[in-house]
């Protein structure tokens, strides 16, 4: 995930998502069952990599076409023995990669943001937080075929007291009860000195909260997804 401002790049700490339903890569495909971050075990050389093969001659092409772009860019890619290759470009921030990296910046994100809508953008200006973060996604019984709406969702005070992050999704509000209203429902990002511990921070949050047919993977971070991002 990179952000853009017409001409300059600033690429983010690289996340890693697990896309099948069920732990081991099971099941059917998700649109993010959870993910990790940073991803300490790519080559070194893979983020400048990135940045010159696929960042910078789209966001040339662009520029030659004259429709020079300004926002976030979110690169899906796959590691092959040929190096690095994109398999989508997304004009947004990718979900659940978000989640997970936006606890490590260690900037004012506004700020940020506003120096890319503005066009004053600094490539080298992401800093960083020591440490790891990892996202847990809560799906409602039935996703992701046909997700069902309506249960009541309790423990997500008690998660956030606990110190993690609870990010809001397919959720909505029925006389005052916070209920399921979509296939994924939250996303639970614990952080630590670690990786271990950001995990194991995030699923002792994810289990204080409950709804009838929560789904969730019990080895994000723990194996690594096959298909990174």
């Amino acid at each position: 995930i990179a952000l853009v401002d017409g001409e300059r790049i600033a690429v983010l700490p690289p996340a890693r998502d697990y896309k099948r339903l069920a732990d081991g890569d099971l099941g059917p495909n998700t649109g993010g069952m959870g993910c990790y971050a940073p991803v300490t075990e790519l080559n070194p050389d893979l983020p400048r990599t990135v940045r010159e093969t696929i960042l910078e001659p789209a966001v040339a092409g662009l520029c030659a076409e004259g429709r020079p772009y300004r926002g976030a860019l979110y690169a899906g890619l796959m590691l092959t023995q040929d190096g690095p290759m994109a398999l989508e470009f997304n004009c947004r921030f990718g979900d659940p990669e978000t989640q997970a990296i936006l606890p490590l910046l260690d900037l004012d994100l506004a700020a940020l943001l506003r120096a890319c809508a503005e066009g004053m953008l600094d490539p080298d200006g992401i800093a960083t937080r020591p440490g790891a973060a990892v996202c847990v996604v809560l799906a409602a019984a039935g996703y992701p075929e046909n997700p069902r709406g309506g249960d009541a969702i309790a423990g997500v005070a008690d998660a956030l007291n606990g110190g993690a992050l609870v990010f809001q999704a397919g959720t909505a509000l029925l006389d005052d009860q916070l209920v399921t209203n979509g296939g994924r429902v939250l996303s639970v990002v614990g952080t630590g000195h670690d990786r271990s511990q950001a995990a194991a921070r995030a699923y002792a949050a994810s289990e204080l909260i409950r709804f009838p047919g929560k789904q969730m993977r019990h080895d994000i971070a723990m194996t690594l997804a096959l298909h990174p991002a």
